[in-house]
């Protein structure tokens, strides 16, 4: 295996290989482009719906099936959030979303095999530039290109993201490498050597997740940046989903689909795929399985190739090598870790702020599920997975 081949790179990781502020989309989005960038305004003026049933619809079926993916991501990142902001920027949700919105939204989603509203890539993976194109993607030089409301909260939690992001880079090339040594029965010294980087990286990746308190308000973050985000499945402000006016085949019926969420990133689920960790039956389980669907094409195939090919566990298992089943363990230790950091966030940013603002439950997910008790759940048969 090679993440290439994927579309990924050690660099980034699953983050987009361009940026979002050098794309530049045809003519014919010009008011839409303008009234997402404006987007903060239009939410500020309390009548967001009035303003964005005013766009045109651009027509862009044709142009959606022929245009780059990069046009036609930078495209979903925009109209996702314009959407989104249709959907929840007033205090009661609609019923209907309506055709010039429907119909662009519906086509971008057709063309990417991902659902038409606001997906964890369009959120974070595909939603950055760096400030100096001479330096790296680092927290000091990445900026959030599409918001909703602004400001430091909603940028800094988009941009934690990011970084994670692209430090995960080590993680999913080296777990590409570690298929082919396990498969090849390569020399136990490499494999070890891989694990220790991939140990460091999630080093890496804690100091990145540690800093999201230090510009993202629990509250600030439950009342002003996560109402944007939920989708329609299981949410009792849009009583059965949302109807996508003018898309013929959605047949008037409203549509559920799941909302935006970081259990979308396929950091975690690659890693599961090589150590091959499994998890039993549960509610948190099969929506897991069910958000695979919402990740970019090549992320899936990644993903299942890795757990159709790994044999790591078995090739660490069979080795007289005490060092190599230490290294294995201690990445394994590591999703443990990340899923308790998780959970600790889950608590303090959702659970225990209060909920008042219409479908935005502390006790469910962004994606539409309940998450405390089984997110613990997943974290414990992580950990009870070790090679002993």
């Amino acid at each position: 295996m090679e993440i290439k081949d994927y579309g990924l790179s050690r660099e980034r990781g699953y983050l987009s290989h361009h940026e979002i502020d050098e794309i530049t989309l045809p003519a014919q989005f010009d008011e839409v482009c303008h009234a997402a960038g404006n987007l903060s305004g239009l939410l500020s003026s309390g009548r967001v719906r009035h303003w964005l049933n005013q766009l045109p619809d651009p027509q862009i079926e044709d142009w959606a099936r022929q245009a780059s993916e990069e046009q036609v991501r930078t495209a979903m990142v925009h109209y996702s959030f314009l959407v989104q902001a249709y959907v929840w920027g007033e205090s009661t949700a609609p019923p209907h979303l309506p055709r010039n919105l429907a119909r662009p939204i519906v086509a971008l989603g057709e063309r990417l095999d991902q659902a038409p509203l606001l997906p964890y890539s369009g959120y974070v993976l595909d939603n950055w530039a760096r400030i100096d194109k001479s330096q790296p993607v680092s927290l000091d030089n990445i900026y959030m290109v599409q918001n909703f409301s602004g400001g430091d909260d909603e940028n800094w939690f988009v941009l934690v993201h990011v970084a994670i992001e692209a430090e995960a880079g080590v993680l999913l090339d080296n777990a590409a490498k570690l298929v082919t040594i396990s498969n090849e029965g390569g020399d136990p010294s490499d494999a070890e050597h891989l694990l220790l980087e991939m140990h460091a990286a999630w080093e890496r990746i804690y100091a990145h997740f540690d800093r999201m308190p230090e510009r993202c308000d629990p509250y600030i973050y439950f009342h002003r940046v996560r109402p944007y985000i939920h989708g329609w499945a299981n949410n009792p402000a849009l009583d059965g989903g949302l109807i996508y006016e003018g898309v013929e085949k959605y047949a008037g019926k409203p549509q559920a689909f799941r909302g935006q969420t970081g259990s979308q990133s396929s950091i975690v689920p690659a890693m599961d795929a090589l150590f091959q960790v499994h998890h039993s039956d549960d509610p948190l389980k099969a929506f897991l399985d069910e958000l695979h669907a919402y990740r970019p094409v090549m992320q899936r195939r990644f993903i299942e190739d890795l757990a159709t090919q790994s044999r790591l566990r078995s090739y660490v298992a069979e080795s007289d090598n005490r060092d190599l089943r230490d290294a294995f363990n201690a990445c394994l230790e590591q999703t443990t870790r990340f899923r308790t950091r998780h959970l600790e966030y889950a608590a303090s940013y959702i659970n225990k702020q209060a909920g008042s603002i219409a479908g935005n439950d502390p006790d469910v997910g962004t994606g539409g599920t309940p998450f405390m008790r089984y997110l613990k759940k997943h974290r414990d048969e992580n950990r009870d997975q070790a090679i002993s």
